[in-house]
């Protein structure tokens, strides 16, 4: 079997630990492993099938030999070394938005557009969706596929996590603090409110029309992604004291007539979806139940009795790793065993 030569940017994150931990997982074929982070990681090591590699500070001569590069360190770090990387002849999978809506990039879910991967030739880049999207398609594709979309409501309700290992530390920060009497004086720094025992409806900058980035990356992540720019799609997001896992509250209202029985049996057959729903059994899935799995979780499914050909979804996924680390994994075994 051929063996690769592969650059993790952003190593010591939480989602460039995640990568290096799925290609272990994976069994991917990895010939040499190149971590690579700032200067504020010199003397790190990480942790790869028993041994420990040292980190590298990455720089323009990084990826020399390099096959395939993950980026997950930042929009303006992808801006500036994701193009080298590939005139370097890496093939880089990038989890920033920096080129998400790049007509030239592909935006890849591999349940839902993996032939999309194909157009990496245009510039050497494949771009991993946000998170939020990731989940949210996945769950949306069997039944985009059977009855068409026509409109899309979601509400997030989002991990620390997704905003980075420093913001789960203030989350925990802040939870001792509430518990020490210290609560009322503690002042957060990675978000704009206390996030501990509350919920911000604020995820990235405001835009000029109220929405937060955030939401406008949902709603033209998932056009880009079907190939559909007829689907409507609003969005809410929220940011939740919850360390690790993103759920969702889908409203969906597709084009055809569904029956609730079959919606739930494509779910249950869909590539990437695990079906957990069962409510008077208590089934349905939540953050931490699927904490440290690559599916997406589907539950709660239900008719919307307010609107024609209306369906309720709550979809829950590990945001590090299906929206993250899992996603751009996936990615890079179909690049090497379809294009490489």
């Amino acid at each position: 079997m051929k063996s690769y030569n592969v650059a993790v940017v952003g190593a010591t994150g939480a989602v460039g630990e995640d990568m290096i931990k799925t290609l272990e997982d994976f069994n991917f074929p990895v010939k040499k492993l190149l971590p690579l982070a700032s200067e504020r990681s010199i003397g790190k090591s990480v942790t790869f099938k028993g041994g420990e590699i040292p980190v590298e500070i990455l720089n323009e001569k990084s990826f020399e030999d390099i096959d395939i590069a993950l980026f997950s360190a930042g929009g303006s770090v992808s801006a500036k070394f994701a193009p080298i990387a590939a005139q370097s002849g890496a093939v880089v999978i990038d989890n920033t938005s920096y080129f998400r809506m790049d007509k030239d990039v592909p935006l890849v879910v591999p349940e839902v557009n993996p032939d999309d991967i194909a157009l990496y030739k245009n510039k050497g880049i494949i771009a991993n969706p946000n998170c939020s999207t990731i989940q949210m398609v996945v769950a949306l594709k069997p039944i985009y596929d059977r009855y068409g979309i026509k409109r899309v409501v979601v509400s997030t309700y989002q991990a620390t996590s997704g905003a980075g290992r420093r913001a789960m530390e203030e989350l925990i920060d802040e939870t001792k603090a509430f518990f020490e009497f210290k609560y009322d004086s503690y002042k957060p720094n990675i978000f704009p409110k206390k996030i501990a025992f509350n919920c911000l409806p604020h995820i990235d900058v405001f835009l000029e029309n109220d929405y937060t980035k955030e939401e406008i990356k949902m709603v033209n992540e998932t056009k880009k992604i079907f190939h559909d720019d007829t689907i409507k799609v609003t969005a809410t997001c929220v940011r939740v004291p919850v360390l690790r896992g993103h759920s969702e509250s889908v409203n969906v209202e597709t084009k055809k007539p569904f029956d609730i029985s079959e919606v739930k049996e494509a779910i249950k057959n869909a590539a990437g979806c695990v079906l957990m729903d069962d409510p008077k059994s208590l089934i349905y899935p939540t953050p931490i139940e699927i904490s440290g799995r690559g599916e997406t979780f589907v539950g709660r499914i239900r008719r919307d009795e307010s609107v024609e050909n209306g369906l309720n979804l709550w979809v829950v996924a590990d945001n590090l790793l299906k929206g993250a680390a899992y996603n751009a994994v996936q990615i890079a075994q179909i690049l090497i065993e379809k294009y490489l």
